[in-house]
């Protein structure tokens, strides 16, 4: 068992309200530059919906993530190293930016120089990308006022499967959520393995994955190898550039500018311990389906004295492995498992989670002519909610609808508890019993869904400058490499990555650059 520690984040879409104050905050710390115009590192999508960049979920055609190959070995759904090889100079999986979105200034000076006249100057919008004037026809949320309207949501990946012909899209059956996005600085980075250059790494001591600027090469491998198209290219630059996790915050002990300015307070950061060891094996079980539980086994439980001794053992603060017991990530993650991943099929191991949407569980019931106060009616109207259990279970669970209608049951367990206690009633147990929940955990899942404070939010450690000597003497061996040099079964040594500004490498993996 090899420690490590990882930054990690939860979002609670049932408090989303679209506000869009993360992606502008973002965009004004990160991308408010030449180059980057049409990059959103943190973005919100409406559901359902196509998606920024337009259908990004659809790996048949752009080819991110992971996947097996016949002989049950995790390769780049990209290909290998010879075909990446041969196509640096002509890539054709990739969007374009009619996918994103063309950015766009206006003529702002005519407003106040056009000659009098009896027509109110207009300030025309013009392409930043080629200076000529232009239409405004797509945007990063263009969907935002369309949820759930056949123009544009027919076209969403998750509906495919005949899911789209249960789905109607008539005004009084729509349903919408809010779905933000950023870097999920997986575990398993296919963006990292993809990249010739070794530009792409991830940092030992927090799982941050980052751009080495100087080392990239601008061969875009890394925009077609991330399956959530989060790898962006500064078109004045040409060099890729992606959601940062914030580092320069987080290593000063404070929560991301999207957690920070959050409205909703829908966003928990905190550290996971997990075994290195496991994510190789982890990554490449067979049923897509295992890759939610096989993903939660890599996770390490903070409060063991085992798992506390090893960490100590690999380098981990004392205040660290203490962060990381008071974890709210943890405790929704792996204590209370309510939390799930975004497309764990594409078996990169993201470490954004969410905790999904619950619609009007009481009108569904209500609708089904059943008892409101009966759990069994309660829990039976589960699988009759306005936003489907497949449509969830496309989105979080690789087609598990069983796993999402079990945190479904226990979010409305626990929010019918917390009503009878609210109105002075004895809550009824038998509910939280049957979602394996006792009074007690009730009552702090409760706080942490509902009322959790700041500090409780986010639990971050400041970064140890004293051990930034100790890094830097690993840049020559690999500090998450197996007993085998191979974690991932494909016959080839590879590593994790390595600190920030030192070595970096490719993620365990096939085709990475070591």
């Amino acid at each position: 068992m090899r420690v490590m520690a990882q930054v990690a984040m939860v979002m609670n879409l049932d408090k989303c309200i679209g506000c869009h104050t993360c992606s502008v905050t973002c965009k004004q710390t990160w991308t408010n530059r030449t180059g980057v115009e049409y990059a959103w590192f943190n973005n919100v999508e409406t559901k359902p919906g196509v998606g920024y960049p337009r259908r990004y979920e659809d790996q048949r055609q752009w080819k991110g993530g992971w996947m097996l190959d016949r002989r049950g070995r995790l390769v780049l759904r990209s290909g290998g190293r010879m075909k990446r090889l041969g196509s640096l100079f002509s890539n054709p999986d990739l969007p374009a930016i009619e996918d994103y979105y063309e950015p766009v200034t206006y003529d702002y000076d005519n407003l106040v120089s056009a000659p009098a006249g009896q027509d109110v100057p207009v300030a025309r919008p013009r392409s930043v990308l080629t200076g000529k004037p232009t239409s405004i026809t797509w945007g990063a949320n263009w969907e935002d006022g369309l949820g759930g309207a056949g123009e544009t949501a027919a076209g969403d990946p998750n509906l495919s499967g005949g899911l789209a012909e249960k789905v109607k899209f008539a005004f009084e059956q729509t349903f919408m959520f809010h779905l933000p996005r950023l870097c999920e600085h997986c575990l398993n980075p296919a963006c990292v393995s993809a990249c010739p250059s070794g530009a792409m790494y991830k940092r030992v001591e927090d799982g941050i994955v980052l751009v080495d600027q100087d080392r990239c090469r601008g061969w875009r491998m890394c925009v077609t190898a991330c399956p959530y198209k989060k790898v962006y290219v500064n078109h004045a630059t040409g060099k890729a550039e992606k959601c940062t996790f914030c580092f320069p915050r987080i290593e000063a002990g404070q929560p991301t500018v999207c957690s920070e300015t959050c409205v909703g307070r829908l966003r928990y950061l905190g550290l996971l311990l997990y075994d290195a060891d496991r994510v190789g094996e982890a990554a490449a079980v067979t049923d897509e389906k295992d890759l939610l539980d096989a993903q939660r086994n890599v996770f390490l439980d903070p409060a063991d004295p085992e798992v506390r001794s090893a960490a100590r053992l690999s380098g981990i603060p004392e205040d660290w492995i203490d962060a990381a017991r008071r974890s709210p990530v943890h405790a929704l993650i792996s204590e209370y498992k309510v939390a799930l991943p975004l497309h764990p099929e594409y078996r990169t191991l993201p470490m954004v989670w969410y905790v999904p949407p619950l619609s009007p569980v009481l009108d569904a019931v209500g609708e089904a002519g059943g008892d409101a106060e009966d759990p069994d009616h309660v829990f039976a109207a589960v699988t009759r909610l306005r936003i489907p259990l497949d449509y969830l279970a496309n989105l979080f669970t690789a087609g598990d609808t069983d796993v999402v209608a079990g945190v479904l049951m226990k979010l409305t367990a626990l929010r019918s508890h917390m009503r009878q206690r609210t109105l002075g009633e004895q809550g009824d147990e038998s509910a939280l019993k049957a979602v394996g929940l006792t009074p007690a955990q009730a009552e702090d899942l409760h706080r942490l869904l509902a009322v959790a404070k700041y500090t409780d939010r986010y639990v971050v450690p400041a970064a140890h400058k004293e051990d930034a000597a100790a890094l830097s003497a690993m840049e020559d061996r690999c500090p998450v490499e197996s007993v085998d040099g191979d974690p991932s079964g494909t016959g080839r040594k590879v590593m994790l990555g390595l600190p920030t500004l030192r070595r970096r490498a490719s993620a365990p993996g096939a085709g990475g650059t070591v």
